[in-house]
């Protein structure tokens, strides 16, 4: 889903229906605030929760174009896709730094994947 391409509103509301869940929200907060790209490994740990609870609702953001993987080994790697709906990611941002649940996730990322890399 470019933002330059024409969208279709089912298109749309498919995109809306995407960021319509609250883990998948904080998980693209996390995205476009944590730096370039994160591993699954953090965003479990940052967010407390299953690596397959995390791993599906990543998986519905990358089937729906929002994100982007790279593989290193075991570890899969997460990355807004670039000039994807830039304005519906910067209101997002916006929202995170007014939500405290957001903000402290923001937090334990920064705290565990400085202590920690995978692998």
């Amino acid at each position: 889903m470019q933002a330059m391409n024409p969208m279709s509103t089912e298109e749309i509301a498919a995109l809306f229906k995407a960021l319509s869940e609250p883990v998948r929200i904080r998980l693209m907060f996390l995205l476009l605030e944590g730096g370039e790209e994160l591993c699954v490994c953090d965003l479990v740990e940052t967010l407390g929760l299953t690596q397959s609870v995390v791993s599906r609702h990543l998986a519905y953001l990358r089937n729906h174009g929002l994100v982007t993987t790279r593989r290193e080994g075991v570890w899969i790697y997460y990355r807004v896709v670039e000039g994807c709906c830039s304005a519906l990611f910067e209101h997002i941002r916006e929202c995170g730094a007014n939500c405290l649940e957001m903000q402290t996730d923001l937090v334990r990322l920064s705290l565990s994947n400085r202590l920690r890399k995978c692998g």
